[in-house]
């Protein structure tokens, strides 16, 4: 037999009670995506008064100076987005500044010459060797609440999640891949 809207609805008095209930509701300071969000917005603004502030770079600008100056050799916009999952056309914004502004340059990729791959100029290089110690100094500034053990606790876990979401954790593993 059918169940019917009836033999389903909440009796008078479990209606009642039920109401009476606090509702569950999403906590958004323990819920984790929230969390890491948040906390990736607040270091990434404390990190840009390094570069803002002394060198007039936005963050998508220090993204494709901070790729490009991590790898040995020059690589696409495209690769520089999915790297700092970053909006392809924020980076390509921030691209077009800073080719004007002669801090990287296009070359020729040599597999297929349709393809035009981004590298850091003297000049960027410069920038990027004077901005990342900065930036390291910075991070211990940040981190200085946790203990060695601590940080080390935090790297592992956080290499962790990236690994359940099949992110790719070191350059090597990145360069090996030909991706990101």
């Amino acid at each position: 037999m059918a169940r019917t809207s009836g033999d389903i609805a909440l009796k008078p008095r479990e209606a009642d009670e039920a109401s009476a209930r606090p509702k569950a509701r999403l906590d958004l300071f323990k819920f984790v995506p929230f969390r890491l969000n948040r906390l990736a917005a607040e270091v990434s603004s404390a990190l840009s008064v390094e570069y803002q502030e002394r060198h007039g770079l936005d963050i998508p600008a220090w993204r494709v100076i901070a790729t490009l100056g991590f790898r040995n050799d020059a690589c696409s916009a495209q690769y520089i987005a999915q790297c700092t999952r970053t909006h392809k056309s924020t980076i390509s914004r921030a691209v077009t500044t800073l080719l004007g502004e002669d801090m990287i340059e296009r070359v020729e990729n040599e597999a297929d010459r349709r393809e035009f791959r981004l590298q850091l100029t003297a000049k960027g290089r410069a920038l990027y060797e004077d901005l990342f110690p900065q930036l390291l100094r910075r991070e211990d500034e940040i981190l200085a609440c946790l203990s060695a053990h601590e940080r080390k606790q935090l790297s592992a876990l956080l290499g962790k999640i990236e690994d359940s979401l099949d992110l790719i954790q070191t350059s090597k593993e990145a360069d090996a891949k030909q991706a990101y």
